[in-house]
């Protein structure tokens, strides 16, 4: 009995230790990603590109001291959490609701999306998983594919340089698209509905489709809404390819290998078949939603916290021109596909 509760006593010991190692590094990445939420708000820019900036800002923290161990902390499994909230968004009626055409459509524009963008980035000299973190990036749903990607890819020297680069070029493109391609929908005079499956199989991030569809009209809005939404949902397969990619590399210097289904992946699916019954409270729906946004954008922040920039300063122009690249060759196969079922 007393062995049991000494057991106890030095576990409760060492969970409030660890507390106390992460706190200082959490807050301050809450209190980051709070104020990039203000900014964005008041500014109507991506709350994700204020919260990587705000939080690049402040790398100092992430060096030797207090805040260390917790923002490596907030940057690895808060971010984590995140993503299998992500699967919340998604219901199974809402994907089969616009019939068989978008699914081809998102299912094409991402396989070929991912496979070009391996291609590109190989013939320009990076490795080819830093085109699958672009690509898929570009071709699910902008950052929060990148940062899925990069947890499921094998790790290397750069790899937090590349998702971060990837983070920052994904949110400023996506605002970008938010403001320019509803004006190309107009000037191709596509139909509510068109426009909704243009925009919602283009535009990089969740919010910034809902920005753009909404205002063109509800009904563009909607459907904008539910296309990237299957955007979203194919965000497990392309984990899971990831992970078997990263496993086919071998033992990685840390002498493991990842699962072949991450944890967050499971959880992501989990939630996207509890969704899809219907029977999740509307409130329970909105505060996960909430709750996995506020994972993602506090996980970024740490994340910021971990780069210097004078680091992203040595990027130069390739990486630049790839994600470019990739967006534009987006919203040309999305137009062609587009012609060709519709």
């Amino acid at each position: 009995m007393n062995n049991s509760k000494q057991i106890e006593l030095n576990a409760s010991l060492a969970l409030g230790q660890r507390i106390r190692e992460l706190a200082p590094g959490f807050s301050v990445s809450l209190v980051v990603a709070a104020a990039a939420t203000f900014l964005s708000e008041h500014y109507t820019a991506p709350v994700m590109l204020f919260a990587l900036l705000l939080g690049m800002g402040l790398s100092f923290l992430a060096t030797d001291g207090p805040c260390k161990a917790g923002i490596e902390f907030t940057a690895r499994t808060v971010m984590r959490i995140g993503i299998a909230f992500l699967g919340m968004r998604i219901t199974l009626e809402q994907i089969t609701a616009l019939g068989w055409q978008p699914i081809v459509l998102v299912i094409t524009l991402i396989i070929v999306t991912i496979s070009v963008s391996v291609i590109a980035a190989k013939l320009m000299g990076f490795q080819r998983l830093f085109g699958m973190l672009t690509g898929g990036a570009t071709a699910i749903c902008g950052a929060s594919a990148a940062l899925a990607l990069s947890v499921a890819l094998p790790n290397h020297p750069q790899k937090e340089k590349a998702t971060l680069f990837t983070v920052i070029g994904v949110s400023a493109l996506s605002t970008l698209a938010m403001i320019i391609y509803p004006m190309i929908a107009k000037w191709l005079e596509l139909s509510p509905q068109a426009a909704g499956i243009f925009l919602g199989a283009t535009i990089h991030d969740v919010a910034q489709v809902v920005g753009a569809g909404y205002s063109m009209s509800t009904e563009t809005g909607d459907t904008a809404t539910v296309v990237k939404l299957m955007r979203v949902a194919m965000l497990l397969p392309v984990i899971v390819c990831a992970a078997m990619i990263t496993r086919m590399q071998g033992v990685e210097s840390t002498g493991k290998r990842p699962p072949l289904l991450p944890w967050f992946a499971v959880g992501f699916l989990l939630l996207a078949c509890i969704n899809s019954t219907g029977r999740v409270p509307v409130m329970v729906q909105g505060g996960v939603n909430e709750l996995s946004r506020w994972c993602l954008v506090i996980s970024i922040s740490a994340l910021g916290m971990k780069t210097q920039l004078k680091e992203l300063a040595t990027v130069g122009i390739k990486p630049i021109l790839l994600m470019l690249g990739e967006s534009i060759f987006l919203v040309c196969l999305v137009l062609a596909v587009m012609h060709w079922l519709f």
